[in-house]
């Protein structure tokens, strides 16, 4: 099925990177949180990077915005607690592994989703990149892969359900990546509306216009980055994160068969979910 598996270990049932250690995530429900961090949520290759750049922009410098908090050994967690300023801590955990003081304290969460197609896709050439995943044979035994909830991060489905499920303890505010393509500008306004701040029309367009996928590809393509430093667990390469960007890209892809069998799953898992009225999903 894959090769290379000293890549990744199995941690309550999920597979990780081992750029996630195994002690960390044990460690994690002794992290302590703040009633002022925000957490930016998602699956892998949903549009993470996107919404941190947006999140840099609405706060400028009074912000932290730190790697993904499952990213690192132990001493992450003590990086993190010597913070001085507000953190904004990206995660692709699902909720039940989030820290249990987020949730006592009732951190707010901004959690993006995009067309699970789109998303498997987009793992695949992640996979195919990236030195930190292990190889695999082609997309075939890759969406297989992906619809069992044997990729990184574990199932796409179970994931986004988990913080469905709890979305009212933390008031988690869910946006959806086709929305923001369509409309940037009312996502953008979404966000200030939810953490109350408060910009003018002319200062959120000019977010949307610096958060674009083009402006935000060129201005990776030219910069030098930490490679320490990352808002996503499985690469500190930026320059792996943006590829197409673009909405319906699964189509090249899905045979009619894996599609039918995509269809099929996405029903009966997402059959009784409220978010999926709101998810771009196309049949």
């Amino acid at each position: 099925m894959s090769q290379q598996s000293n890549l990744i270990h199995i941690y309550n049932g999920i597979p990780f990177t081992t750029r996630s250690s195994a002690d960390l995530l044990q460690s994690l429900d002794q992290f302590q949180a703040r009633d002022d961090d925000l957490l930016l949520v998602s699956y892998p290759k949903s549009g993470t990077h996107w919404l941190a750049e947006i999140m840099k922009l609405l706060y400028s410098s009074k912000v932290t915005l730190t790697s993904a908090i499952e990213f690192g050994e132990t001493t992450k967690l003590e990086e993190l607690n010597n913070l001085t300023t507000k953190r904004i801590i990206p995660t692709h955990l699902n909720y039940h592994m989030l820290p249990k003081d987020f949730k006592a304290k009732k951190c707010k969460a901004i959690y993006i989703i995009r067309n699970p197609k789109d998303t498997a896709v987009s793992l695949y050439h992640y996979y195919r990149e990236n030195p930190n995943l292990p190889t695999i044979e082609g997309w075939n035994t890759y969406l297989d892969m992906f619809l069992h909830g044997e990729v990184v991060c574990g199932s796409w489905f179970d994931h986004i359900l988990s913080w469905e499920k709890h979305r009212n303890e933390m008031g988690t505010l869910f946006l959806y990546y086709e929305a923001m393509k369509k409309d940037p500008f009312q996502s953008v306004r979404r966000i200030c509306n939810y953490l109350g701040i408060n910009i003018s029309e002319n200062e959120i367009h000019e977010i949307c216009k610096k958060t674009s996928f083009s402006e935000m590809k060129s201005n990776v393509e030219k910069e030098k980055y930490e490679p320490s430093h990352t808002v996503c667990s499985l690469t500190s390469n930026r320059k792996l994160v943006f590829r197409k960007g673009t909405v319906g890209d699964w189509k090249h892809y899905f045979t009619n068969k894996q599609n039918r069998l995509f269809d099929e799953m996405y029903r009966t898992k997402m059959d009784a979910s409220g978010l999926a009225k709101h998810i771009h999903y196309e049949n």
